[in-house]
């Protein structure tokens, strides 16, 4: 008859996968800056951004205001390694005219109790820490600042809504002459979760269960539209209570719920927390019996006036008549008081009333539990996930079926979630001191973070020193009585002008750089019909050949042209060939260039101090099967800028930004002493790499450059290139990251074996890191194929420590840039230069800010300078090509 009679307040699982998907939306909604203003769960953000490491330590004080009494602790947390704590807590009443009363009588009796417990415990002379629990919906900007939305629990205090309660707080302390500093303000669901998180360093979900009920948990910074930033995660207190405001749970609401909410101090809010809570579970119990009663149903139909009286069952009755170990004895003794007379089958059917409406408590809050923890599973991108619920609460701490209960359910609707449940201990005020000890571990280590990082952020006034130094050192390297000593060695190419258009022909390139050579057949077509086709082989080097004699890596450079020559069907034909050469060389002419030293690897014996020109024609005269006209020798920089040039005739730059950094520009050759003659203009390869090698930037170079630089195959050569290129900001990172843990402020003081070895940290993983699109658990699986285990906060430290790294290589390479194009301009004596800068390189390319950087630090540098920089299109094989017939072009105008 029972089970007839509350047939609507039983749930299936199919309900409960309904309400959670439900509660999912409502989490969205409330997450959104669009949806937030009309979301009934408003996603408070707590502004708690991080959970317990162990490594925090200290006195603390808590006060803990939102239940029938005010409590005062004092938390002493131990840095023993055992992760151990020490509360005691001194309980004060609330009395009903202070509950009821105005805001400044609430905050002095607040700080009264306070100023008492610190006397009683002898604390008055120390300046401490406190965190305030205060458990009511407050919207928080920062952790130390919250302004009250609106009161719950009975609570009605004037003039205290939409005020900030800290600074009400802190004003009562100081007319009591308190010496206590405001650090956190906590809810006591947050309280709960820092509380167990503190045992438990899985656990990022805290739960309320008592008088009233709420959740929070640890939830992804990029999905909180409400706070600004999107590193790491931040704490929502869900405020889940007002789930159903909506009318969004009216499909389950019966008529005893709709009659209890008419009959409460808030009618049609916090509906959710009417169906679950121990505030309201009581006398959802006495309406269903008085109703049962009235129909005849209980009691012989005598309504006494118990039933009558609103409040009269309170959930200590409920808890105490589902006691079913004691059989009926508790629920005819509590039954008998209430002054009804029950038969043995009265009993029985009140004792399933109870058991009916605490189940379906249990139900709806492992619903919106189970939605947490999936949103939390996804967030993590984990088919299985383990994790852990701190709790608290007086209906699930003591009533007899309630914990069990839930329990179950959770782990039915959720299966992909090993869930553990915590009980709180100490719980909200503990929780406090533990927010509030966090808070002062963070803000310790942001100092040490920012102090390790501050040689990384160079002021304005610092890269213009830079622009200044880097102008002196390229005149330096143009002079013929200073250039021997110029560590920018500025060589000149011998490549005379940019392409105009009406280059044309058929042009061979080779591409010798790297592990892999490149033979490339370049058409150009001129007119208005212009365009540059390309066909191209790449030929391995095997190793045994970089390291050989140079004559067989010259043999096998020709065998591969040979090979690719006959591909092509062309064999007989005798073509114009230009040879991209990216290993420093010095030039005489264009198409001659002495090999100064191999990078990359090769070691080819007899070929430096030699004419790479020179060994590949005789190679080519030693097969005696074709012959070529070699016309150019260009380094990958000068590629570059032609072939940005041939789109672009205002290109006169060429950078690199990857794995080495270089830059070439058209410079007039009245300014270069070192080549004869005054007339047009040549292109000079800076080789800037070297800038820094006499010690002009040493000031700016951290200790980080330095064992990068000693750890080097050339110490003490290429200091600029070793602070800007994608082949050492890994390394910079790597040092870094390995001080940072020898501070304790990373990987949890351990130096890992790979993040001892050198080279591991890739620039590839820099670009990765950094990425905007990249969420922190990406980051952390990252770190993990590096075998580094990171927390959440090491991973936002990371990302920090290669923003950092690669901010500063993107703005010295932004100095350097600025010196060249402020010196083209007062070459050509303009007011406002227009020019283009041909760009290639990975770094350049593939990380998410470097280029931005760099064009925001030319423009802020070089303001009189409107600088567009363009794309390079193979330079390295194009270029060559370009170049060979730009070669061409002048060589034929000159004989003409």
């Amino acid at each position: 008859q029972v089970d007839r009679y509350l047939y609507h307040l039983r749930l299936s699982d199919d309900v409960l996968l309904d309400v959670m998907a439900r509660f999912q939306a409502e989490m969205v909604k409330g997450l959104g800056r669009d949806t937030n203003p009309t979301a009934t769960v408003k996603m408070l953000p707590s502004f708690v951004r991080s959970l317990p490491d162990g490594s925090e330590k200290g006195d603390f004080l808590a006060v803990d205001l939102g239940g029938s009494q005010f409590r005062a602790h004092q938390v002493k947390v131990f840095d023993d390694g055992k992760q151990s704590s020490q509360l005691e807590s001194k309980f004060y009443p609330t009395p009903k005219e202070v509950i009821q009363g105005n805001g400044a009588e609430l905050f002095d009796y607040v700080a009264d109790c306070l100023a008492d417990f610190m006397e009683t415990k002898n604390l008055k002379h120390k300046k401490l820490p406190l965190g305030f629990t205060f458990s009511f919906p407050c919207k928080q900007t920062k952790l130390e600042e919250g302004v009250l939305l609106a009161w719950t629990k009975h609570f009605r205090v004037r003039g205290v809504q939409d005020t900030d309660v800290v600074s009400s707080l802190r004003k009562a302390l100081q007319k009591h002459e308190a010496n206590v500093d405001v650090l956190a303000l906590v809810n006591d669901t947050v309280g709960t979760m820092m509380t167990c998180g503190y045992d438990d360093q899985r656990c990022e979900v805290g739960l309320i269960i008592g008088t009233g009920t709420n959740a929070c948990y640890m939830e992804e910074m990029r999905h909180i539209d409400l706070v600004e930033g999107d590193e790491g995660r931040m704490c929502i207190n869900t405020e889940w209570g007002a789930f159903g405001d909506d009318g969004a749970l009216d499909d389950l609401r019966t008529e005893f719920d709709r009659e209890l909410d008419l009959g409460s101090l808030n009618p049609g809010k916090q509906l959710f927390e009417k169906m679950i809570s121990s505030l309201y579970l009581g006398e959802l119990v006495r309406l269903i019996l008085l109703k049962m009663t009235k129909e005849g149903l209980l009691f012989n139909g005598k309504v006494s006036t118990a039933l009558l009286t609103k409040g009269k069952i309170e959930m200590k009755h409920v808890s105490a008549m589902e006691k079913y170990k004691e059989g009926l004895s508790n629920t005819k003794e509590i039954l008998t008081e209430l002054d009804l007379f029950p038969s043995e089958e009265d009993c029985v059917a009140v004792q399933h009333v109870c058991t009916i409406v605490s189940f379906r408590s249990a139900n709806l809050c492992a619903a919106a539990l189970a939605a947490i923890l999936t949103r939390l599973r996804e967030n993590k991108k984990l088919l299985r996930m383990r994790t852990t619920v701190g709790i608290d609460g007086g209906l699930y701490k003591t009533h007899p079926q309630y914990a069990k209960r839930l329990h179950k359910v959770v782990r039915r609707l959720v299966p992909t979630c090993d869930v553990r449940f915590l009980l709180s201990e100490g719980g909200s005020g503990r929780g406090a001191a533990v927010v509030t000890a966090v808070a002062r571990r963070l803000a310790a280590q942001r100092q040490r973070i920012d102090a390790t990082l501050a040689p990384f952020l160079l002021p304005l006034a610092t890269l213009t020193e830079v622009k200044g130094k880097m102008r002196a050192e390229l005149e330096y390297g143009l002079r013929r009585e200073t250039q021997a000593s110029a560590t920018v060695k500025m060589l000149p190419t011998y490549v005379r002008g940019t392409p105009d258009g009406t280059e044309k022909g058929k042009f061979l390139a080779l591409d010798l750089g790297g592990t892999n050579f490149r033979v490339l057949l370049v058409k150009i077509k001129s007119g208005r019909r212009r365009s540059v086709q390309m066909y191209n082989k790449i030929f391995a080097i095997p190793l045994e050949i970089m390291q050989g004699t140079g004559e067989e890596l010259f043999d096998h450079i020709v065998q591969c042209i040979a090979d690719f020559l006959e591909y092509m069907g062309i064999k007989g034909a005798r073509l114009p060939l230009g040879f991209t050469f990216s290993f420093p060389c010095r030039q005489a002419s264009i198409d001659k260039g002495t090999l100064v030293g191999w990078t990359k690897g090769f070691k080819a014996t007899d070929c430096e101090g030699e004419d790479v020109v020179d060994m590949l024609r005789e190679a080519i005269r030693r097969r005696n099967e074709f012959d070529l006209d070699i016309v150019a020798v260009v380094n990958d920089t000068v590629g570059t800028m032609m072939t940005c040039g041939y789109e672009d005739p205002n290109c006169e730059i060429g950078l690199i930004a990857g794995t080495g950094s270089n830059v070439c520009y058209m410079e007039d050759m009245k300014n270069i002493e070192i080549v004869e003659g005054n007339e047009g203009q040549m292109c000079i390869n800076t080789e800037w790499g070297a800038f820094g090698d006499n010690g002009c930037i040493d000031h700016i170079r951290t200790k980080y450059d330095r064992e990068v630089d000693e750890g080097s195959l050339n110490p003490g050569k290429q200091r600029y290139e070793k602070m800007t290129s994608g082949m050492y900001l890994g390394e910079i990172v790597r040092q870094i990251l390995i001080d940072l843990t020898k501070q304790g402020l990373l990987f949890r003081g351990h130096i890992s074996e790979s993040l001892r070895r050198r080279g591991i940290f890739e620039t590839k993983f820099l670009s990765q890191i950094e990425s905007d699109r990249l969420a922190l658990l990406q980051v952390r699986r990252i770190l993990q194929q590096l075998g580094l285990d990171s927390t959440c906060d090491d991973s936002i430290i990371v990302k920090e420590v290669c923003g950092a790294v690669s901010r500063r290589a993107a703005q010295l390479c932004g100095a350097g840039l600025a010196a060249i194009v402020e010196k083209k301009r007062e070459n050509r004596g303009v007011e406002r230069l227009q020019i283009t800068v041909g760009v290639d390189g990975t770094l350049y390319k593939l990380h998410p800010h470097f280029s931005r950087v760099l064009r925001e630090t030319v423009k802020e540098l070089a303001p009189q300078c409107d600088v567009t920089f363009m794309l390079s299109e193979d330079g390295s094989g194009k270029g060559a090509a370009l170049i060979t017939a730009v070669a061409k072009r002048l060589h034929d105008v000159g004989q003409k």
